[in-house]
């Protein structure tokens, strides 16, 4: 709409989720850049989710110029804060920033709301999966080594995000990548085990992951023992009738949600579990997710629960968790 959209003067133009643009080469930003108002306002919980730079574009919306161009951003503050750890320039940002920035946390604007607690646990491959990771692991080394030596490593960066995704994938269940395969999945076993035992006593759980083919794993299974559930993916389209249905269905105990398109946008404050089944190497992205139940309107303390395969590129992840 933005071709009707541009010939407009607005009073008020507000980004809900600002975030969503912090791609400055997205038509959603070059769209929105092309709007005209009197004022301008963004709210985000998490304006800063991958990089430092996300903070331009939303900037450059509601104050154009304030931060330079991209390219003096990016030279004065992004590769300084981030590279060199520069504390001075990352006070010079936060000074730039702070007249036009008002920030509450969750803290002080709903103080009532319960505490949550967070427990990692830890699960141990099966035997067959643990061969299977093995393989693709040496597999995607050698090919890597090979680059290598006959220089051609920077054509192989797409060979090894390919390589991290599928060992990210066979940490959680070989199946999702190979439909022929016939073992187990430590995690699987040990996520059901949990599941059964926070269902018996009541509670509501969300499941999150990115990976749709594992929560299909998990409707498989739930299917076969006869266990209701909801369900929403990037595909779900009537979103607000599933959500309400779990809110207010007392026999619907369990919720599965694909991480990126049930991160945000759902309240789902009658659940007080949420396992996040695969570690994602940003931390703001999990966060939005447990935020769908720890908001206010929440009465009882919420429990998260993160599942991470020892051994495994899941706990390098964790490990760039922190550092973020």
């Amino acid at each position: 709409d933005i071709d009707l959209l541009v010939q407009l003067y607005f009073d008020y133009i507000i980004l809900d989720e600002s975030q969503n643009i912090k791609n400055p080469a997205s038509k959603a930003y070059k769209a929105v850049r092309q709007l005209k108002a009197k004022h301008k306002l963004i709210l985000s919980g998490t304006p800063v989710e991958n990089t430092v730079n996300d903070l331009w574009t939303q900037m450059s919306f509601i104050n154009p110029g304030l931060l330079g161009n991209q390219t003096f951003f990016l030279n004065d503050f992004v590769n300084p804060i981030e590279k060199k750890k520069d504390e001075e320039k990352s006070r010079k940002l936060q000074a730039l920033i702070k007249p036009f920035v008002l920030r509450r946390t969750k803290n002080q604007v709903a103080g009532e709301l319960p505490e949550k607690t967070e427990q990692l646990f830890y699960c141990r491959m099966s035997e067959e999966q643990a061969e299977y990771y093995e393989n693709v692991k040496s597999e995607y080394r050698n090919a890597l080594l090979e680059a290598l030596e006959d220089g051609t490593l920077a054509r192989t960066q797409i060979q090894v995000l390919q390589g991290l995704t599928k060992l990210r994938q066979i940490a959680n269940h070989p199946l999702l990548i190979d439909e022929g395969f016939e073992g187990e999945s430590g995690k699987f076993e040990n996520v059901i085990h949990t599941l059964q035992n926070v269902l018996a006593e009541g509670h509501k759980v969300l499941v999150f992951s990115q990976f749709v083919k594992q929560l299909d794993i998990y409707r498989r299974y739930l299917d076969k023992e006869g266990i209701s559930y909801s369900y929403l993916d990037g595909a779900t389209k009537n979103r607000g009738e599933v959500v309400e249905e779990f809110q207010r269905n007392d026999q619907i105990k369990l919720f599965l949600i694909s991480l990126k398109p049930g991160g945000v946008g759902l309240n789902l404050t009658e659940a007080d579990y949420v396992f996040m089944l695969d570690a994602w190497w940003n931390p703001a992205v999990e966060q939005q997710a447990v935020d769908r139940t720890h908001r206010i309107g929440q009465k009882k303390k919420v429990f998260i629960y993160k599942f991470i395969t020892k051994d495994s590129i899941e706990e390098k992840i964790l490990a760039l968790q922190s550092r973020k």
